[in-house]
């Protein structure tokens, strides 16, 4: 088994104006996430916020305390948010095994000490992504199907976003003491996501886009309301959002996003709206 962590820092609206598109690109988007039998981490210090992918093909992956922890065991100060996005598999914590399908969540509160992923059939591998984010005290592990999350429909075809919200990891549904992950999915003909934009100064966010169909992207557009840049983006790739850019995005087919949050609050609806027309 192998597990990789890289650590991504933290910058200003100054700082990140004079980015070119390389520089853009190392320091807000995650390009690979999953690996066979590897874990895959990405520690950003926006809210201490981490990333990851693990892939579990011929044998069960262990996810490890990692040297930016400086922790026994990984969730020792920490709650875990896992979405699996391939085939069915299971996620053993602390020796009670939990059976994640496709498009399934489990979170796991502060304090376990085990986490083991497997998949059940290595011809499909389960491949888990998760978000975790410091915690402060612990809440009970939990299986998330869709049928157990808060929906919600939005947008229009004739506006290109019409899309099916599933709040899979939010206080409506289970508690969490700062983490929020969800998935949304666009109908058949809508291609953007998150328009209106909007900020949300007390939280950050990482979108992670997947079901984008071969040979088609996502450009996900950053930065702050009256100076955005954007990112081309490919199949099963995340992007890191500060909390003072806006996040959202536009294909050039209709796919697949689960974001996920931490910061302040854990207000879905805590954000600062940009109306369209007044984008630069």
């Amino acid at each position: 088994m192998s597990i990789q962590a890289e650590t991504r820092y933290a910058s200003s609206p100054q700082e990140a104006r004079g980015w070119n598109t390389e520089q853009t690109r190392a320091a807000l988007l995650i390009e690979q996430l999953f690996e066979q039998d590897g874990v895959r981490l990405v520690y950003s210090h926006y809210d201490r916020f981490i990333t990851g992918g693990i892939m579990p093909v011929n044998k069960p992956v262990t996810l490890e305390p990692v040297d930016q922890l400086k922790a026994q065991y990984f969730l020792e100060r920490r709650e875990l948010g896992i979405i699996n996005v391939g085939g069915a598999g299971m996620v053993t914590v602390d020796g009670e095994v939990f059976d994640i399908d496709f498009k399934e969540a489990l979170y796991i509160g502060r304090g376990k000490k085990e986490v083991i992923f497997s998949s059940k059939n290595a011809g499909t591998p389960a491949k888990f992504y998760l978000n975790s984010t410091p915690a402060h005290t612990t809440y009970p592990t939990r299986r998330i199907t869709k049928q157990d999350a808060e929906v919600v429909t939005l947008g229009a075809l004739e506006t290109a976003n019409h899309r099916t919200i599933n709040k899979l990891i939010v206080n409506s549904v289970l508690p969490t003491c700062q983490l929020q992950m969800g998935m949304t999915e666009l109908k058949p003909g809508s291609v953007w996501n998150t328009m209106p934009a909007h900020t949300h100064d007390r939280r950050m966010e990482v979108y992670f886009y997947f079901e984008v169909p071969q040979g088609q992207s996502v450009c996900h557009f950053w930065g702050q309301p009256q100076e955005t840049r954007h990112i081309w983006m490919q199949n099963d790739q995340a992007v890191i959002s500060p909390s003072w850019s806006i996040h959202s995005g536009a294909g050039t087919s209709n796919y697949t996003f689960i974001w996920g949050m931490a910061g302040e609050n854990l207000d879905y609806g805590d954000m600062d709206g940009c109306p369209i027309t007044e984008l630069r």
